[in-house]
């Protein structure tokens, strides 16, 4: 091997008679360092005798930017790269008359490894080619997946719940980002579209300017922002140093490679030192969060440390080899991490799933109580119809036949005393129905408003989501009244249904309640239809409905006549296009330690 100093040699002609200045290094030792000042040199190969039919030559790596190939002072190839991408893979075709000739390969670069990595590999070239073709085919067919599963996950954000919209899109960035970076560092694309060099390196940066900030978020979405914001505060120094890479990228294309040595330092050198902090800073703040025994931060430890420590690794390697060496492991170790990143995801979308499920089937069961309750007003109305009607003439007949009783004797009298029985068993039976036809609470007792209303959220918070909305609670502490739970509920649920029936896109329900005097005033708001005046004047009575196709008339009613029995008072206010409100006013009950501080 033969180094040129300065910039005058351009591998023009190979120096065939030159015996000086030539060092020897054996083909599998280290490749030696490019002195200093030194931008050229070339690597002398004496090709020994072989009988092929169609001899070869193939180099699995060689690090230039431009290189010319000899064989004695005849050219057989020559590559020149106008971006900064040095890992060449080589296959050269020779002819028969080539044996035991020499191999000249001049290389130039402006980085600081040059000349040839890999052993050099004589042989027939329908054997040799397969393995050109699959150098860096791997990390091509890898990246490429990535892409795809990246493009399908974002896809898919967009029909999942706003909530984990940032976690989805920021983790499709990470995957898009790292099958960028896969297809662009391998020396497949290179070799096989070198066409395309220029802007391969300049979506590598971009995808590794995207995925450091990418990678910092998601873990920020997942875990917090960490003790005194230090989460947050490295990723916004990313966001920040990953755009002033980005702008001088672009000075940089547009100014023709002027700046190509500083953009080189800042977007190499730099980015590793911060990609090796910011695993550091993350697999830190993993520990902390698993020793919590948080299982997502243990699934994200065996995910990013395995990554982060191969990452770091391979970054020192790198460092101390001074830049000879290619990074190889760190896609895989990225694979073990995407994946527990898809697992972890999956986790929450399968939590939040049960917990729908289970909000439903205690809705469904709810539901269910809300009908049987209707009913029973339905036949309570009916039975206090019957019963006003009836008790009357029953009244009446069983007058006569108590004066028939006193001047009869013997069977006629016993026949009478049985009517006159029948008959005070039938009204038994009417008082029954009117008792049911105007219930009293069977249980009374002290209510706290603010875990009634809790529990109340909790039944109808996953109606209101799949409606597109929203529900604010806004409880003061301490409220208490007295009625029957299930009943308040009941009042509560009827009005709260409405309301969601009522809401667009992105609605609002606002739930307030407060004390004011010996009074509890409880808001219900929403940003919903509203309804005319005609409409709101008529709420509450039997059978009327302002939702002609769902509703049955009834709920409101039940609602009435619960805050009745507490002994409140309800009232609506709305506007046709602007929503409604209802106003529900109930007596203030003092709990145990009112009545113990007296």
């Amino acid at each position: 091997m033969k180094w040129q100093e300065g910039t005058d040699d351009d591998g023009l002609q190979a120096p065939v008679t030159e015996d000086q200045g030539w060092i020897d290094v054996e083909a599998k030792a280290e490749m030696p360092h490019k002195p200093s000042g030194v931008s050229s040199a070339w690597t002398k190969i004496t090709l020994p005798s072989y009988h092929y039919v169609s001899p070869s030559v193939y180099i699995q790596t060689i690090y230039a930017l431009h290189v010319k190939v000899y064989v004695e002072d005849r050219l057989v190839f020559e590559g020149d790269r106008g971006f900064i991408m040095d890992n060449y893979s080589l296959l050269v075709p020779l002819d028969m008359r080539d044996n035991g000739k020499t191999l000249y390969i001049w290389t130039q670069t402006l980085q600081d490894r040059i000349g040839i990595k890999e052993q050099v590999v004589l042989g027939e070239h329908s054997l040799l080619i397969k393995d050109y073709i699959k150098n860096g085919l791997i990390d091509v067919i890898l990246g490429g997946a990535f892409i795809f599963v990246a493009a399908v996950l974002f896809v898919c954000a967009f029909f999942l719940n706003k909530e984990y919209f940032p976690v989805t899109a920021s983790l499709s960035v990470v995957i898009a980002s790292t099958g960028v970076l896969s297809v662009t560092y391998s020396p497949f694309t290179y070799t096989f579209y070198s066409y395309l060099g220029g802007l391969s390196v300049f979506l590598f940066d971009v995808a590794l300017l995207s995925l450091l900030p990418a990678l910092t978020f998601l873990f920020e979405k997942i875990f917090g922002v960490g003790k005194y914001g230090i989460i947050r505060r490295f990723r916004k120094f990313q966001m920040v140093y990953s755009l002033f890479c980005c702008v001088l990228l672009i000075i940089n294309a547009l100014s023709g490679g002027r700046y190509l040595k500083f953009y080189y330092f800042i977007s190499t050198n730099i980015v590793g030192i911060i990609m090796i902090l910011q695993f550091i800073l993350l697999i830190g703040c993993v520990i902390v969060f698993s020793l919590k025994r948080n299982k997502d931060a243990i699934i994200f430890a065996c995910g990013f440390g395995t990554a982060a420590l191969t990452g770091v690794l391979e970054l020192m390697w790198y460092y101390f080899k001074r830049g000879n060496y290619d990074l190889f492991y760190w896609k895989w170790a990225l694979v073990v991490f995407i994946l527990s990143l898809i697992v972890i995801l999956g986790r929450r979308l399968a939590q939040n799933h049960s917990q729908v499920v289970k909000y439903s089937q205690e809705l469904e069961l709810f539901n269910n109580e809300l009908q049987r309750s209707e009913k029973m007003e339905i036949i309570s109305e009916l039975a206090a119809s019957v019963a006003h009607e009836v008790r009357n003439p029953l009244q009446v007949t069983r007058g006569f036949l108590q004066l028939l009783s006193e001047k009869s004797s013997g069977d006629e009298q016993k026949y009478l005393s049985m009517a006159l029985s029948e008959l005070d068993r039938a009204a038994s039976i009417i008082t029954d129905f009117l008792t049911f036809a105007k219930p009293e609470f069977e249980q009374v007792s002290l209510l706290y408003v603010n875990e009634e209303f809790m529990h109340i959220q909790s039944i109808l918070l996953p109606l209101c989501h799949l409606n597109g909305g929203k529900m604010i609670l806004e409880v003061e502490d301490g409220l208490r009244v007295k009625g029957n739970s299930s009943k308040f509920k009941q009042a509560m649920i009827n009005i709260i249904k409405n309301s969601i029936e009522s809401l667009g896109e992105e609605g609002t329900i606002h739930l307030l309640a407060y004390s004011r005097g010996d009074k509890v005033h409880i808001h219900i708001k929403d940003n919903g239809a509203g309804m005319e005046p005609a409409v709101l004047s008529r709420l509450g009575e039997p059978y009327f409905s302002s939702n002609k196709t769902k509703g049955t008339g009834l709920g409101l009613m039940v609602t009435f006549r619960i805050i009745e029995a507490m002994e409140g008072e309800i009232r609506f206010m709305s506007k046709k296009g602007a929503g409604t409100e209802s106003i529900t006013i109930l007596p203030r009950a003092e709990g145990p330690d009112d009545s113990n501080s007296r």
